[in-house]
């Protein structure tokens, strides 16, 4: 089957049968193009390329000429051309003179220093661009229930993540600016509550934000150590090390108890259902009689969030086996680790949070 140019008004599409004379079949472009543009590579890839080799960034410290950017991004001259060429039709560069490029708003947005932190995310040697790419193994993932991440790699996310320093600190400073959006500090009542202890807590940014919100209070951080040192750093920095601890320590492990709220923020769409059922477990046994566990995850709910919703539920499919789940779902994990859940608020970005008291 063969496509004419998708800027033609009809495209003619050519079955087996139009191959032996007979006449082909004409369709119009405008019923074909949604799903081709669902199904299009060539623009991501695209896209995220031009973010790996930092093209926006050179072009805005001055360097505009195709042989200068060439060699700044250990590029081929042709072959960069063409990749700007395709971006440029579509908005994201632009060509003032020939061989000589400009940003356009949207380029803008691939800007190291952008708020957005698209170009790290779409970094194709960072963390979150490299396990994209198993989504090319996505079919492996819908047939078996399991990561592709790992059939990509050859291990799973974490053991990849931990062999890469940089990709470390890269996916803990992206994973601290989640945090900061979270909006835990403000929309969930912590007057009555003297210690937080955040679970998987990374490198202390939520816990911060808690902490400078109820000057009464007091933190802890639990992360594995190499993050926890991070935590230590970012809290210092703060002016917040004498009224929160850390400790390097496996969630799977007992953790420091006594504290009045457990915090999960992110953490439980990262697991299958007896991964996370053990996480709750062990914050169910530290958080004991009188304490609670507070969950900060996206919910399905019919409504407006539904895009994000099974947008994060396939990546979380492809590259750990975890998955975003109903209040339902996490009702259930709740209640086989030993708690009764309800909904208490809402996080920002669509997270709901949840939560959960001994039974």
């Amino acid at each position: 089957m063969s496509v004419t140019s998708e800027s033609a008004d009809h495209a003619q599409l050519r079955s087996d049968s139009d191959e032996k004379g007979d006449a082909a079949t004409t369709v119009k472009f405008s019923e074909i193009a949604p799903l081709m543009q669902l199904a299009d590579m060539m623009a991501p890839v695209a896209v995220r390329t031009a973010a790996t080799l930092a093209l926006a960034d050179h072009i805005a410290a001055g360097t505009t000429h195709l042989r200068e950017l060439a060699a700044a991004s250990d590029s081929n001259p042709d072959a960069l051309r063409r990749l700007l060429r395709y971006l440029i039709a579509r908005g994201v560069f632009a060509e003032p003179e020939t061989d000589r490029y400009a940003l356009t708003d949207m380029a803008g947005l691939l800007l190291r220093d952008h708020p957005a932190r698209l170009r790290d995310r779409f970094d194709l040697n960072g963390p979150v661009g490299r396990g994209d790419l198993s989504f090319i193994h996505l079919l492996d993932s819908i047939r078996t229930g399991g990561p592709s991440f790992e059939r990509m790699y050859g291990q799973p996310f974490w053991e990849d993540l931990d062999s890469d320093p940089d990709r470390v600190a890269r996916f803990a400073e992206m994973m601290a600016a989640n945090s900061a959006d979270s909006g835990i500090e403000s929309e969930y009542e912590w007057s009555e509550f003297e210690h937080v202890v955040d679970v998987g807590g990374g490198t202390g940014t939520l816990v911060a934000q808690v902490l400078r919100a109820n000057p009464h209070m007091r933190g802890t951080i639990v992360d594995l150590p190499a993050t926890a040192e991070g935590a230590r750093d970012v809290l210092t920095r703060a002016g917040l090390s004498e009224r929160c601890d850390v400790v390097g320590a496996n969630f799977f492990e007992p953790l420091p108890s006594g504290g009045d709220v457990y915090v999960l923020c992110k953490i439980l769409h990262d697991w299958d259902d007896a991964n996370a059922v053990a996480i709750l477990r062990r914050c169910a046994e530290a958080a004991g009689t009188a304490g609670r566990v507070l969950i900060s995850e996206m919910v399905l709910n019919g409504g407006a969030n539904d895009r994000q919703f099974t947008y994060l539920d396939l990546h979380m499919l492809v590259y750990f086996g975890g998955k975003e789940r109903t209040l339902d779902e996490y009702a259930q994990l709740a209640a086989e680790a030993g708690m009764t859940t309800k909904r208490v608020g809402n996080g920002k970005w669509g997270a709901s949070l949840l939560e959960c008291t001994p039974k």
